[in-house]
Parts: C-alpha cells; sequence; structure tokens
C-alpha cells in the first residue's frame, strides 16, 4: 500500500474524531448545572437557554470557538475551571447541542 494513502487514511479517520473525546460529558453537564449557565442565556434567548446553542445565527460554529466562549463564560461566572473542567462543559455542549466531529 502506498504510504501517502495511509497517511491520507489516517487523517481522514482523525477529522471524524470527537475533538472533546477526552471530556466526560456527564462531569460538564453537573458544571453547566451547578454554575446555572442557563440564567444568563435565558435572559438572552427570551426564557429557553438552551436555544442559544441552536440559534441560525449562533457565534459558535467549530470546536475552537466552543473552546473560546466557554473561556469567556468562565470569566462571566467567576468560575476557575481546571482544563479538564472545561474539556468536560464542551463535550456536554458537543454531545447535546453543537455535534462537532
Amino acid at each position: 500500500m502506498n504510504k501517502f494513502f495511509i497517511i491520507f487514511l489516517l487523517l481522514c479517520g482523525t477529522a471524524q474524531a470527537d475533538p472533546f473525546a477526552d471530556g466526560q460529558p456527564e462531569a460538564g453537564k453537573k458544571l453547566f448545572d451547578q454554575y446555572q449557565c442557563n440564567r444568563c442565556h435565558n435572559g438572552k434567548m427570551g426564557g429557553d437557554g438552551n436555544a442559544i446553542f441552536t440559534r441560525p445565527n449562533r457565534r459558535v460554529t467549530n470546536p475552537q470557538q466552543l473552546t473560546a466562549q466557554i473561556n469567556v463564560c468562565t470569566r462571566n461566572v467567576g468560575a476557575n475551571f481546571s482544563t479538564q473542567e472545561k474539556i468536560n462543559l464542551a463535550a456536554y455542549l458537543n454531545t447535546h447541542f453543537y455535534k462537532f466531529k
């Protein structure tokens, strides 16, 4: 088999990988609830905080933007999340709303 074809196959496999595979969505959900993230979202979305994730003009359109937005939101709520906690939160949001690959 051609070595370039093998490299191509490997790259294709990683392109479809979950960008937050090291995260634990259940732990992310607990953080989301504990810090009452939807309290802020509810005000912005007229009462349905989860609509912020699925609106047509959403700000977050890729995994990198999700990571950046989580950093903004954690500052807004005064949280001091570890890197793993941020990955867990991203994994939760990605699993339930964004579906980034």
